[in-house]
């Protein structure tokens, strides 16, 4: 039998760390996705997953590294550039699923949060009118020494 035959055998200790962090991470992804079912409305649900499933798939890519840079005697990177992947696309994916549900809530008319990027303005307070200044009353400001 060659090398590539024979499984890679772990030292139990390091075989214990292994399937700690990938039942950790597994454990989290179940339990982001009870998330799902447990509750009521979209962006608390939305919310559940994006977060656990980051930290589960971390919990998992540790694991694995470890595992196949021990198994094959080199470093393993392949898992580390997936959960980067997962790291960088799931929050912004979260983002603009929010986004789109909160403005198709505002098309609707729902009660949702009002918008950040766009405030209202505050009405003049009553008895008073709102003058812009003159241009005249407006001075720049000069230099110290004239001119």
């Amino acid at each position: 039998m060659t090398e590539t035959d024979v499984a890679a055998v772990l030292p139990l200790w390091l075989e214990i760390i292994v399937a700690v962090l990938v039942l950790g991470g597994a454990s989290l992804a179940l339990l982001g996705s009870s998330g799902l079912l447990r509750l009521p409305t979209f962006f608390e649900r939305v919310h559940a997953p994006a977060i656990i499933a980051t930290l589960g798939c971390w919990l998992i890519m540790h694991g694995t590294v470890l595992y196949f840079t021990v198994a094959d005697r080199s470093i393993a990177l392949h898992a580390l550039l997936i959960a980067v992947f997962v790291a960088i696309t799931v929050p912004i994916m979260s983002i603009f699923l929010m986004r789109a549900a909160l403005f198709r809530a505002r098309q609707m008319g729902q009660d949702v949060p009002p918008s950040l990027s766009q405030p209202k303005a505050e009405p003049p307070a009553p008895g008073t009118a709102f003058t812009t200044p003159p241009d005249a009353a407006r001075e720049t400001p000069q230099a110290p020494g004239g001119a």
